[in-house]
């Protein structure tokens, strides 16, 4: 495979929402790239960057993928991403690669939620953006309407540099705003443009589309800005010029046409794409750590030092662990051991290649800013910096959102249970927004993602890939006990057998604590009432009684316990006695003390469209759900609420009906607060009732 320097390389982040069309549009740069033989789709289940069986079914794209053309001499490396909110964090992570962002803007529906989000991506990522109306073939497509959503919506710096030939069915072609030349398609899906005469219709609206052009550009420079105002015009190197140094600085967001699905102004796509996007080196210099909170820069060349930046890991069956990483700076060989900063170790880059897809190709270097594959490294993972030992860097890692939702996670077969550990481990190696841990109350294994479809996806790919057969259940509530009142409680354990007896007598005062405050133990023993030896077994007694309930079998929490008085005996007194007397202690307290449950309050963001904001509230409202702020952003509207866990098991798939799949939500623990007396008392019933005493020796 051929070797690219610096300035023959873009990276291209293809990114929308979902069904704008990303993968298809990938499809078409491949085939007319000549990479492929034939416009692969995704209704096939043919596409190179759709492999993963899971996005063959269900015929979306659940993880990022890597492709690449060569055309005029440059390569495009293709970050083909996903874009339906439940896989929308993997595209983040994917972002971190790019240099430049094509964003799908579907031709009929205009900017939807997942655009805005990856928007907010490049934005956070400092991006140039090149905005694709697409689908331009479309029943009721319409150019202008989506162009004055996209100006509305995302920035009023977008402006067409390109004009549709043709609506919906007859879309046929593209003039090129720039050179004002026009090409044409047939409907054959080959691509191959051919150039003719403006469309006399159409002249006076491309003269007039091509003025606001030259006047955004001029607005981008100073020089260019008197010159244009001095002949009401610019010449078309100086607005291609004036065009590529406003992308790259992020001053104007070109906007382009095509029909992905059909190949038509595809190979315009591209020539634009090798003219207009910056290569890697325009950001100069990318700022890091030295490990020992120092910070450090380093600039985009082959002459700096070599480091690099793993942004991505997949589990291949047959490559065993594949690693996608960026490369920042200096130059990297096929054999090179380098080191890793993050992890303190070695790693030897061994056949490194270039990736189509699940397909790898070696090559036998990288420079600085181009996108690699290397399979079977030893430690490495996502987010981990690699390079000269002697020149320590470490890059910044995407900024993932927590998990949304977690499911237990319980093991069909012994023979499932016994591979499951290792399974899970190399899932999460790929997936950087899973979370997999023992919930040490409910003793459940816990696996939390963005959603039940993205948990559904994992399940399916253990079962499929690794043989390891499970089930996702609910999750146990994780509820808790409480008081609200006052106790004065006296607890005596006294028995008498053979030989010596047992006798341990304490009493104690409870009161309720602040939430969070968790348990206090106060020792008001006065005058050897109860020795110092035993104060400490009638706390564990009541710590150890509180841990099983009194409700319905949940840790009691937020009290407060004062020993104050008790009584012993010179021979049958013993630690297990005052253990024993303090649990008993604790129960009557509790008797006396108001208990009462606690649950889980979680905050809950939710964006969506304005059309749904009343259904949203109501149904947030049905759920025990306390608004505590609205606020709008773009077309969205972010709804923030405090709302019961237990009411949110099923809210990844009831806001998808709501919005048509066009909501999104995060969540995270907040506090914990009371139950209210209904549902207390069906939880208790649910859970058997109050839990019997324990054995006394117990």
């Amino acid at each position: 495979m051929k070797v690219y320097s610096t300035s023959e390389v873009r990276n291209v982040g293809i990114v929308g929402h979902g069904d704008s069309g990303k993968t298809s549009l990938v499809s078409a740069f491949l085939y007319t790239a000549g990479v492929t033989t034939r416009l692969t789709r995704v209704d096939e289940g043919n596409t190179v960057t759709d492999y993963d069986e899971e996005e063959i079914g269900r015929k979306v794209s659940v993880s990022s993928a890597l492709a690449h053309v060569e055309w005029d001499k440059v390569k495009i490396n293709l970050i083909d991403t996903p874009g339906y909110n439940i896989f929308i964090n993997d595209t983040k992570a994917a972002l971190i690669a790019a240099d430049v962002s094509l964003v799908l803007v579907d031709a009929l529906h205009g900017v939807e939620v997942q655009t805005e989000k990856v928007w907010g991506f490049s934005e956070e990522y400092g991006l140039p953006r090149i905005i694709l109306i697409n689908k331009m073939a479309k029943e009721r497509a319409d150019f202008a309407a989506a162009v004055k959503n996209v100006q509305d919506v995302l920035s009023s710096k977008a402006v067409p540099v390109q004009l549709p030939i043709g609506r919906d069915k007859d879309f046929r072609g593209v003039i090129d705003l720039v050179e004002m030349k026009a090409y044409t398609y047939e409907f054959d899906g080959k691509g191959k443009g051919k150039a003719v005469d403006i469309p006399g219709d159409l002249a006076a609206e491309a003269e007039s589309a091509r003025e606001a052009l030259m006047e955004a550009v001029a607005e981008c420079d100073d020089d260019l800005l008197n010159e244009y105002l001095e002949n009401l015009t610019l010449p078309p190197e100086k607005l291609a010029a004036g065009l590529r140094k406003g992308i790259a600085e992020r001053k104007i967001f070109p906007v382009l046409c095509a029909s992905g699905l059909h190949n038509i102004g595809i190979d315009a796509i591209l020539n634009f794409l090798q003219a207009y996007a910056p290569d890697p080196s325009f950001r100069g210099e990318v700022e890091g750590s030295d490990g020992r909170g120092g910070a450090v820069k380093r600039k985009i060349s082959d002459d700096q030092p070599l480091s690099l930046f793993v942004y991505k890991t997949a589990a291949d069956p047959f490559a065993g662990r594949v690693t996608y990483f960026k490369m920042v700076s200096g130059g990297l060989k096929n054999d090179d051991t380098i080191y890793n900063y993050t992890r303190s170790t070695q790693e030897r880059f061994s056949r490194i290649s270039v990736a189509q897809g699940k397909d790898l190709s070696p090559v036998a270097a990288f420079h600085a800013g181009d996108i690699g594959a290397v399979a079977k490294l030893r430690d490495t993972l996502t987010g981990d910096s690699l390079g000269q030992k002697d020149q320590p860097i470490e890059f910044p890692k995407a900024n993932l959102p927590l998990p949304a939702i977690a499911f237990a996670i319980q093991p069909k077969t012994r023979q499932d249970e016994d591979r499951l550990s290792q399974a899970i481990h190399k899932v999460l190696e790929e997936d950087p927004t899973l979370s997999f841990y023992r919930d040490e109350q409910t003793k459940e294994f816990l696996l939390a993602g963005n959603g039940q479809q993205h948990l559904e996806v994992i399940v399916s790919r253990l079962e499929k890939r690794y043989h390891v057969s499970v089930e996702l259940k609910a999750p146990k509530i994780p509820y808790r006990e409480t008081i609200r009142g006052f106790a004065d409680a006296h607890g005596r354990h006294k028995k008498q057998t053979g030989g010596h007896g047992q006798f341990g007598d304490c009493k104690i005062k409870m009161e309720p604590l602040e939430r969070g405050k968790s348990f206090e133990f106060v020792n008001e023993i006065f005058g050897g009432a109860i020795p110092k030896t035993y104060i400490p077994a009638v706390e564990k007694g009541i710590v150890e009684a509180a841990a099983h309930g009194y409700l319905a079998g949940y840790p009691v929490v937020d009290f407060k316990v004062i020993l104050y008085d008790g009584s012993y005996h010179d021979v049958d007194s013993s630690e297990l006695a005052f253990k024993l007397a303090g649990r008993k202690a604790f129960r009557k307290g509790m008797e006396q003390a108001k208990p009462s449950l606690l649950e889980p309050i979680m905050n809950v963001e939710v964006v969506a469209p304005m059309d749904f904001a009343g259904d949203l509230m109501g149904d947030m409202n049905s759920r025990r759900g306390r608004i505590q702020g609205m606020e709008t952003k773009g077309q969205n509207q972010i709804i923030k609420a405090q709302v019961p866990m237990a009411e949110m098991l099923t809210y990844a798939n009831d806001l998808t009906s709501m919005t048509q799949g066009r909501g999104s939500f995060s969540m995270e623990f907040a506090h914990y607060d009371f139950v209210p007396q209904q549902q207390a008392e069906k939880i208790v019933a649910a859970a058997g009732g109050r839990p019997a005493d324990e054995d006394e020796e117990g």
